[in-house]
C-alpha cells in the first residue's frame, strides 16, 4: 500500500469532504473558509471554483495546498488538472463530461488521486475500471449548489454501490443537518456537504454538530501502521 493509498484509506472512514463555494460563504473567502474547516478537523478539502479566473484560482489553490499538508490532510481540485498538479494538490475531481480518466491518469502520474462524479451503477463500474481512486455517488438529494445538475439518484443507488463495488466513495448532493442521518445508516462512511457548511455563521460549530449527528470522532478512527 503506497502513501496516496494510506491516506485514502484512513482520511474517507467516518469522514465529512468539504467543497469550497465561496459565492455562498457569508462573504468570506475561501481561505478564511478552510481555515475554520481545518480547525475543526476537516481531513479532506476539495477545491471548486466555476467563476474565478485560472491565476485567482491558482494563487488560492497553492495557498490552500500548504495549509491542508500542514494538517495531514488531502486537497483535491475539482476539473482543472493544470492548477492540481501546479499547486502539488494530492488529487483531481472530474465529472461525465470531463477528460475520460485514463488521460487525465497520463497528465498527473500514478501518485495522484483521481475522484470520477457518478450518477448510476454503470458509471460506478467503469470508473473503477478505469482506475479512478473515489467515486462521488449523486446527486443523493435535490441539490442548488451546481448547475446542470442531474436529478437526484436517491439512496438507492448509493447502497447499489455499498452492495456491488469494492470503491471508496463519497455520498454527495443536497446532504443537510435535517437529512445526513438517513445517509449515515444507510452505509455512508465519507459525506459531503457544502453550503451547508460554507453558509454557516459558526463553520466549526456546525462541522461538531454534523460530526454528532453521524457518530465521527475527532480521534482517528483507524489505525495504520505505515512501513516506508
Amino acid at each position: 500500500m503506497d502513501i496516496k493509498d494510506i491516506k485514502l484509506q484512513k482520511h474517507f472512514k467516518n469522514s465529512i469532504y468539504c467543497i469550497t463555494d465561496q459565492e455562498h460563504s457569508r462573504g468570506r473567502s475561501n481561505i478564511k473558509v478552510v481555515e475554520e474547516m481545518l480547525e475543526a478537523g476537516i481531513k479532506i478539502i476539495q477545491y471548486r471554483e466555476k467563476n474565478k479566473e485560472k491565476l485567482e484560482k491558482l494563487r488560492e489553490c497553492k495557498i490552500i495546498s500548504e495549509m491542508v499538508k500542514r494538517e495531514d490532510g488531502i486537497f483535491i481540485v475539482n476539473d482543472d488538472i493544470d492548477i492540481a498538479i501546479l499547486s502539488k494538490a494530492d488529487g483531481i475531481h472530474i465529472g461525465q463530461d470531463d477528460l475520460p480518466i485514463e488521460d487525465a491518469r497520463s497528465l498527473v502520474g500514478d501518485k495522484m488521486i483521481i475522484g470520477v462524479s457518478t450518477h448510476n451503477i454503470n458509471q460506478a463500474r467503469k470508473a473503477k475500471e478505469s482506475g479512478a481512486d473515489y467515486i462521488g455517488v449523486g446527486p443523493i438529494f435535490k441539490t442548488f449548489t451546481k448547475k446542470n445538475v442531474c436529478d437526484p439518484v436517491g439512496i438507492k443507488y448509493m447502497k447499489e454501490v455499498i452492495d456491488t463495488i469494492d470503491i471508496l466513495f463519497v455520498a454527495i448532493g443536497g446532504i443537510k443537518e435535517n437529512n445526513i442521518q438517513k445517509i449515515r445508516e444507510a452505509g455512508a462512511e465519507c459525506i459531503c456537504l457544502v453550503t451547508e457548511i460554507t453558509e454557516a455563521e459558526d463553520i466549526k460549530g456546525k462541522i461538531k454538530k454534523l460530526k454528532n449527528i453521524c457518530g465521527f470522532s475527532d480521534l482517528e478512527d483507524i489505525n495504520l501502521e505505515v512501513h516506508l
